[in-house]
């Protein structure tokens, strides 16, 4: 099934399978680039990732998929997210690397030793980059309602039409599903953080047992830019733009040197600092010589300062190397009205 339809099947129906396995196993170690120990055999609770994965120019810049578990719940450097959790919770099994479309699986969160049998539910959180999405949608709400328009009516159906809702000061698309075959609920809230659309995907097979999981959306913290009209960054996290990298900005442009041709897509953001100089480049997916040649190249790259309110700031973009993933249909850009009478709300960014 496409990529892109991941919370709505891939994302979720897989995941409560992935999620019910790892409330049973121990956290399993994502090795990119790994290979097999000598005689072929690969050490238990490890997942090895052959060939193109994410990398960056530094090990200090934070990174979406650089989230952790710690002090009773899960932390992101990079969104600038907090989500606690009641000692009810644990991390479950790490997702897999981003995708070329910018699809990542952040955390699962399962039930904790104790009370699996309970059987509360599951969380996903994930995040779509808006630079790579195969859909042509730019925010939470017209990514939200390309995934509720793209439901398979055969096996699902929509108990939550999209609509808008507060969680503490920041902004969400809520929107909930269930299978009737599967016997499954989900439930998602959705918002935008520096142009990727987070995702904190609910699954059970009982609504009203997800209770104390839902509480802790309450305590979550974001950025203060952070929600379904805002999400862009700026202030202490660069401004996102998509398709920055123009010839309208760009001063001076090498072209990387030709590495072996693998015909991959190669998906990079970048943070371009307030002198126009390429500061940080993070690679999405790549492999090593890709990475290394980009790099090279990036790093002689020159742009006009961006200012905002007359002064110059940092800038955030993506840039696509190789093969190009062809855009899906485009997404609606506003909340459809639910049974309660949401209001509809506008696009932006």
């Amino acid at each position: 099934m496409d990529q892109v339809l991941r919370f709505v099947v891939s994302a979720a129906l897989s995941s409560a399978l992935v999620l019910n396995a790892a409330a049973a196993l121990p956290s399993a170690e994502v090795t990119p680039g790994a290979v097999a120990a000598p005689g072929g055999k690969v050490p238990d609770h490890t997942i090895l990732v052959k060939g193109a994965w994410p990398s960056a120019s530094d090990a200090s810049t934070p990174l979406p998929e650089g989230g952790r578990w710690g002090d009773g719940g899960y932390q992101n450097d990079y969104l600038g997210l907090t989500l606690r959790f009641s000692e009810r919770w644990q991390p479950g099994l790490e997702g897999p690397p981003p995708s070329d479309s910018g699809a990542y699986t952040l955390a699962q969160i399962v039930p904790a030793d104790g009370f699996k049998r309970d059987n509360p539910g599951h969380l996903l959180i994930t995040a779509q980059d808006i630079f790579f999405t195969a859909t042509r949608a730019d925010n939470a709400v017209e990514l939200v309602n390309f995934s509720s328009d793209h439901l398979d009516h055969s096996v699902y159906r929509v108990e939550e039409a999209p609509r808008e809702t507060l969680l503490g000061q920041h902004s969400f698309v809520r929107f909930g599903y269930h299978s009737v075959i599967a016997g499954m609920h989900w439930t998602v809230f959705a918002t935008e953080v520096r142009c990727h659309v987070v995702e904190f995907i609910f699954v059970s097979t009982n609504p009203l047992r997800m209770a104390d999981l839902l509480k802790s959306m309450s305590s979550i913290r974001l950025p203060s830019t952070a929600g379904v009209h805002a999400g862009t960054g700026g202030g202490e996290p660069p401004l996102c733009i998509k398709d920055y990298a123009s010839a309208d900005h760009i001063l001076e442009r090498v072209e990387p040197l030709p590495t072996e041709p693998r015909y991959n897509t190669i998906p990079v953001r970048i943070i371009i600092d307030q002198q126009g100089k390429v500061r940080h480049i993070h690679f999405l997916r790549a492999f090593p010589d890709q990475a290394k040649a980009i790099t090279d190249a990036l790093l002689q790259w020159r742009f006009k300062p961006h200012l905002l309110d007359g002064r110059p700031v940092e800038v955030e973009t993506g840039i696509v190397f190789g093969r190009k993933t062809p855009a899906l249909a485009p997404a609606a850009s506003v909340v459809h009205p639910g049974a309660s009478g949401a209001p509809a709300l506008p696009s932006g960014n």
